[in-house]
């Protein structure tokens, strides 16, 4: 990349065709420049744009996202005159998908992401593309939506990305394809009467396998589907499903039934395939695309990814903090709000006739909106919460709007919600027909006692007497059955629980999950539904003095002994020596009562002045701790100043509201 260098040797002189005491003459030339960027000496490469004197080291430049040209001249171009791809003005407005990595990118042109130029629609991370390009080689990288390959790589080493020119790594790797050469040898029937096990195989016997006709990756032995011989064709259940569904079954060929006094059941039934269960082919695709795709990765990483779609744009709510919920609706319905906009909160009282407004915290105005998103009647339960049917909510569509506003949240940096039931999740991430609710999830005491009484009725006699005295109920949801043992009685209670959690909320359910769907978090949340569990279904740990102390930093020069006394009255509060916690610290220092998932921005810092009391800047994070000479003089103020400050705050609101 050096600009000073040529290669005027063949390959094998020198070094790849660059002759040593050209090497020489650019290593002496490159340390009299000074990198632009680091400003240290040994700046090799130069932008080629005419008049730019810009120098810089590769590192440098690759930090401060130039571009280097892997062909031709190899070229190299400063963060102010690299090419850029262009695209009409308001093209897009959603996000979409990077096609190689699946991750959701905003559709702009950017030094991070890039455009096929074959296809319109074909959005990348520049990462994404270098990774692929490295493994693929120049023989195999090509468009991921058309395979084009030679205008794709043109524009692609344009664009900076380096195409290796050799062989595929899948292609040079050592018996890649062994196992495609590998038979399926393994009896997937119900029940196989093999005494060696379902591997065991021997050809030309009753224990021979035979494999499904049409899809080759299930089998069975001979003898366990009661096939006569090894021409006998045989498919397995979910091909045989396929078959005689499609309405053509007749057309496909049939073996002969077994003989046996056993059902059909007991010797036709595969069971679960020893790679995947065996579910619908709905749930078995997202089934996949989890296990493809789910590694065990960090909520914040998640979160701070999904933030990366914030754009620098910035729109200011107008929030009354009397009516959080109100005036919050109000501007998420507005036009021009956008949810990938940086959100900047400003306090306004509709009783002001001078429409004064104060500066407000983003972090406390999301913490205080999912409050009452919590306790709201869209929702109903005591700790962990479902879905609740309100009619009204649901004409004023408000439960999108509450799936929208936990999404915005959530990517905004705002606190755990952490009040979802198990069941609500499961229906989010797998879907409401693969989820079993629970007695705890029905929040109606009426109807939990007849779901009670039910379940522990002890004779058929008690059972038809509760089913009598409820028949009106059972009758109006749709769960009247023959009741013919008393084991019936379990799936009465089944069905009467998936319609009161389940179906009965149906409308608002779907509503909610279009609400998530967000900035793209309900496709996270499905694919990675271990991490997102922690933070929609658990509230957050309880803070301690060494999470409170390691979480602020100290931006000025330090006052030592009011440090000490710092973390002296922090470990005092851990302790229960004060009327005051440590969620009351973090909640005057930066309006949250606990770290979001995604952290603070900015980070919480502090400060040591000399004042009476001690302040917080909930916009900045930032508590001011004052300087005193004694412990006990610290202690108190810090006391005085966080049991008073929400009575403070209430009286400063009504204050402001009068004039």
């Amino acid at each position: 990349m050096s600009s000073g260098i040529w290669q005027r040797g063949k390959e094998e002189e020198g070094l790849y065709g660059f002759l040593v005491e050209d090497i020489k003459k650019e290593v002496n030339r490159a340390s009299k420049l000074k990198c632009c960027i680091c400003k240290k000496t040994g700046a090799s490469i130069g932008c080629v744009a005419p008049r730019c004197k810009r120098s810089y080291h590769f590192p440098c430049g690759l930090e401060r996202e130039c571009i280097f040209q892997f062909t031709g001249n190899f070229a190299s171009f400063c963060w102010h005159h690299r090419p850029v791809q262009s695209i009409a003005a308001n093209s897009y407005r959603d996000s979409l998908p990077c096609t190689i990595c699946l991750e959701f990118v905003e559709p702009i042109p950017t030094y991070n992401i890039l455009r096929s130029p074959c296809c319109k629609n074909a959005w990348f991370h520049r990462d994404c593309l270098q990774i692929q390009a490295i493994n693929a080689g120049v023989f195999f990288f090509r468009c991921t939506i058309c395979n084009n390959t030679d205008i794709f790589q043109k524009e692609m080493l344009r664009m900076g990305i380096h195409i290796p020119e050799k062989d595929a790594s899948w292609e040079l790797e050592e018996n890649a394809y062994q196992e495609l050469l590998q038979h399926y040898e393994h009896c997937d029937v119900r029940r196989c009467r093999c005494k060696e096990g379902r591997d065991y195989n021997v050809p030309d016997s009753k224990w021979e396998i035979k494999r499904c006709q049409c899809c080759g990756s299930r089998g069975t032995h001979l003898a366990c589907s009661s096939l006569r011989s090894w021409e006998q064709n045989w498919e397995c259940l979910e091909c045989r499903g396929i078959i005689y569904n499609s309405g053509d079954f007749q057309k496909a060929k049939k073996h002969a039934l077994p003989k046996s006094n056993k059902g059909i059941t007991d010797c036709l039934l595969e069971e679960s395939s020893p790679k995947l269960p065996r579910q619908s082919p709905g749930v078995q695709s997202k089934e996949l695309l989890r296990q493809g795709s789910k590694y065990k990765r960090d909520i914040s990483t998640i979160l701070i990814e999904l933030g990366f779609q914030i754009k620098k744009i910035t729109k200011r709510l107008y929030i009354n903090k009397t009516n959080i919920w109100n005036s919050a609706l109000d501007e998420f319905r507005k036009q021009n709000f956008n949810p990938s906009y940086a959100i900047e909160v400003a306090y306004v009282n509709e009783n002001d006739n001078f429409g004064r407004e104060r500066p407000g915290s983003k972090h406390e105005f999301l913490s205080l909106l999912l409050q009452h998103l919590e306790n709201s009647p869209l929702f109903e339960g005591s700790l962990s919460k479902n879905l609740s049917l309100n009619t009204q909510a649901l004409k004023e569509n408000l439960y999108y709007e509450a799936g929208k506003m936990l999404a915005i949240s959530l990517v905004h940096g705002g606190p755990s919600p952490g009040f979802f039931s198990k069941t609500l999740f499961n229906c989010l991430v797998y879907g409401p027909e693969n989820t079993q609710p629970i007695l705890d999830d029905v929040s109606d005491f009426d109807v939990a006692k007849i779901i009670i009484r039910i379940n522990t009725a002890t004779n058929m006699a008690d059972l038809n007497s509760v089913i009598n005295e409820c028949y009106n109920y059972l009758e109006f949801t749709g769960c009247v059955r023959l009741i013919t043992t008393l084991n019936d009685k379990y799936m009465l209670v089944k069905d009467l629980l998936i319609y009161h959690v389940i179906k009965r909320v149906q409308a608002p359910f779907e509503s909610f999950k279009q609400g998530l769907k967000t900035l793209g978090v309900l496709e996270k949340i499905q694919t990675y539904p271990e991490a997102f569990c922690s933070i929609l279904c658990h509230k957050p740990g309880n803070l301690s003095a060494k999470i409170l102390s390691d979480l602020f930093t100290v931006h000025t020069l330090p006052d030592v002994q009011t440090l000490g006394f710092w973390n002296s009255y922090i470990q005092d509060v851990e302790d229960g020596k004060s009327a005051t916690t440590i969620e009351d610290i973090l909640i005057f220092a930066t309006g949250c009562s606990s770290i979001p998932p995604a952290g603070f921005k900015p980070t919480p810092s502090i400060e040591c002045l000399r004042t009476d009391f001690p302040v917080g800047n909930k916009c900045n994070n930032c508590l001011a701790i004052p300087v005193t000479s004694t412990y006990k003089e610290f202690q108190e103020n810090m006391d005085f100043a966080l049991k008073n400050t929400p009575k403070l705050e209430k009286e400063e609101s009504s204050h402001y509201v009068e004039h």
